[in-house]
């Protein structure tokens, strides 16, 4: 695997970073989120923190689309 790395050009390595951890970015924005959030119930807060650590880069596009909006604001 070391062998593989270090025969990507250099000016590729920016792009190859991006696009590993451009998924990771909304599912650990979900998480925080679904932390500090309340829900009317608490199995709803751990099903969606079930979603988006089982389902990482689906379960936090998913919390992005429909979980924001189950929050209960005060």
């Amino acid at each position: 695997m070391l062998d593989t790395i270090s025969q990507i050009p250099p000016d590729k390595l920016p792009v190859l970073i991006a696009l590993l951890v451009l998924p990771i970015v909304p599912n650990l924005w979900a998480i925080w989120h679904i932390f500090k959030s309340d829900f009317s119930s608490p199995q709803e807060k751990m099903a969606w923190i079930g979603g988006a650590v089982f389902l990482p880069v689906l379960g936090g596009v998913a919390y992005f689309l429909f979980g924001r909006k189950r929050v209960v604001r005060e």
